[in-house]
């Protein structure tokens, strides 16, 4: 039997195999370069901007009259008429601008229910250095994107949370260079998330571009912890991307205000780990989010990041943080943007909507559905709230097409990469109401080893429902929960299950000894109008439900943490009747317009007490 220190280290072993297994296939034939981290302290040249725009509803721009996709036929081209004869039938100078990050759906109201595809095109001055390396980077993209520079196809992706960039050194020269990046939106039913979401999809460049400027051989990727349930010893590991031609060299990592220098020599593959002791470490916590300057040198360049460091493991029941059990305090958000709808993206909104969160009491924010923009989650380190991250395997999954699981794996492996250095993220989870079959247990088995070997520091969950019922007590028995450190579980009693005074009988019980987060729980209500507790969409009826949940949930003995649904209104496609949904989810505490109704205020009073 392997003891916990041996399993850990077996399996960040085992880690370390899968995430060069990722950099080789992406550099090998995959359609992006290996993903470069910490972009933010890099050097970089935004793109952020007004970004010409084309309406693309056939996919004219892709197929050329015989739907040959060649560069010269494409809008890749961004041809120009060279004679008055010449016949080119598109042209992105006179095309209308859309701005880059933001979807598209917000912006232009012929495109608010708008799927298919969009060109964008922006032209930018450039001046290449001697001995650097330059990438795109687009921190996502909804759905699925084609990337054009100068003329010439560099690569695509798939997926639309998560970040991914492509080297095109080659391809820039000085002076005036464009960029041209076809977007679709199309929901497709092997595509991660499937066909039915409960949420709008919001289309478009939706988060950061940037050139990324970096040497010819550099730092790419690199873990810096805490060892698992140590408060002393720091590790992790680096990956440099080594250039033509080009030798590694050392690395050196340094901590100042803890007096950490530590110099490691790379392998071949560009790979190498550390272990360092550090005396008198600030613990990271919500009530004290302290963050540390790192430095990592190579060859002569230096760059920088803030990290925290803390444990967090389950002991039977408990969630320890630290070494001590912590009640999660949260609330479940979508990345919608505060006052003005559309896509959540800057600095601004993740301090606004976290600042909600505080304000309830809260400590944990479930961030559903899908991986959030990294702003959100460099605010919540600052800031100190615990984060549940999530990819978006929802609902009915394709559960038995290895592409669409490969997809997810991938779409899963980039959400750790970007966000395994933030001390805020306690939790990753791998589904959201997932119906229950045997196809679909195990295509969530393989996630939860994707997470477990890529980061074995972390809790592993996924947002649950009841599968039994035994009178009015309610069994958390779900297969895949064996296979979780955390259970999750979404419910609706008084909403979309009986009446809220049903939650006075309700009994909790699971098989499991887990820990568990009531990850899902509320009612909708339409702020303003008031009405008495048995009216539904009044805030009085919302005010009830929670009234009758909390006392439910004060019952459940194995409950350690809660994220009601949601902080804020947001827009969804299935809500539908006139002057109360109007194509919103109405179950937020907070309305779109930033206004609290009367539960986020039950919901303050009981996190108080906690």
């Amino acid at each position: 039997m392997l003891s916990g220190n041996n399993l850990t280290c077996m399996l960040r072993n085992l880690g370390f195999v899968l995430l060069f297994s990722f950099y080789c296939v992406v550099a090998s034939g995959q359609s992006t370069t290996p993903p470069i981290t910490n972009v933010e302290n890099r050097t970089t040249i935004s793109l952020n901007g007004d970004w010409h725009a084309i309406i693309d509803m056939y996919d004219a721009g892709y197929n050329g009259y015989h739907a040959a996709l060649a560069a010269k036929d494409t809008f890749f081209a961004n041809a120009k008429p060279k004679t008055k004869r010449d016949l080119i039938e598109y042209d992105f100078e006179k095309s209308a601008t859309l701005k880059v990050p933001g979807d598209w759906n917000s912006q232009w109201p012929q495109l608010f229910f708008y799927e298919g595809t969009v060109w964008y095109e922006r032209s930018f001055q450039y001046q290449p250095k001697p001995n650097t390396r330059t990438f795109l980077y687009v921190g996502a993209a909804n759905y699925e994107s084609r990337v054009g520079v100068n003329g010439t196809i560099v690569c695509s992706h798939e997926g639309g949370f998560t970040p991914y960039n492509c080297e095109v050194t080659s391809l820039l020269h000085a002076g005036e260079n464009f960029v041209v990046i076809s977007v679709n939106a199309v929901r497709k039913r092997d595509r991660v998330p499937t066909m039915m979401t409960d949420w709008w999809n919001y289309g478009g460049l939706t988060r950061d571009v940037r050139l990324v400027e970096v040497l010819t051989s550099f730092v790419q990727d690199y873990a810096i912890q805490l060892k698992n349930a140590s408060q002393q010893q720091i590790q992790g590991w680096v990956k440099v991307d080594v250039g033509k031609g080009q030798k590694t060299n050392p690395v050196t990592i340094r901590i100042p205000e803890l007096s950490v220098e530590k110099t490691l020599t790379p392998d071949e593959t560009g790979f190498a780990k550390f272990d360092v002791s550090a005396k008198q470490i600030d613990l990271w916590s919500p009530e004290h989010p302290k963050l540390y300057k790192v430095e990592i040198e190579y060859a002569g360049n230096k760059f920088e990041d803030e990290i925290g460091f803390r444990t967090i493991e389950v002991r039977g029941k408990d969630i320890l943080l630290n070494g001590k059990p912590v009640f999660l305090r949260g609330v479940s958000v979508h990345e919608e943007a505060p006052f003005r709808s559309g896509r959540a993206y800057s600095d601004e909104d993740a301090k606004t909507l976290l600042g909600w969160v505080k304000e309830l009491g809260g400590n944990f924010v479930r961030l559903a559905h899908y991986p959030h923009n990294e702003h959100m989650l460099r605010m919540a380190d600052r800031m100190g709230v615990m984060v549940w991250s999530e990819v978006p395997v929802y609902w009915g999954i394709d559960w038995e097409n290895t592409a669409t699981l490969q997809n997810a794996k991938t779409q899963l492996t980039e959400n750790i990469t970007r966000d395994r250095n933030r001390a805020s993220v306690v939790i990753w989870s791998v589904g959201n109401e997932t119906p229950l079959s045997e196809p679909r247990t195990k295509f969530l088995r393989e996630l939860v080893q994707t997470a477990r070997t890529l980061d074995p520091t972390r809790l592993i969950s996924a947002a649950l429902q009841v599968q039994h019922h035994e009178g009015t007590t309610r069994v958390l028995d779900d297969p895949l929960g064996a296979y979780l450190d955390v259970l999750g579980c979404n419910e609706y009693i008084g909403w979309y299950e009986g009446t809220a005074e049903d939650a006075d009988q309700a009994v909790w019980k699971t098989p499991y000894d887990k820990p568990l987060v009531m990850s899902e729980f509320g009612a909708d209500a339409k702020f303003g109008f008031h009405a008495d507790a048995d009216t539904r969409w009044s805030e009085e009826f919302q005010e009830t439900v929670y009234q009758h949940q909390l006392k439910m949930l004060d019952k459940i003995d194995f409950l350690r943490g809660t994220s009601p649904w949601i902080l804020m209104d947001f827009r969804s496609p299935r809500r539908l009747i006139p002057g109360v949904q109007d194509y919103y989810n109405r179950k937020g505490l907070v309305s779109d317009k930033g206004e609290k109704k009367k539960a986020f205020y039950v919901l303050q009073k009981w996190y108080q007490e906690k």
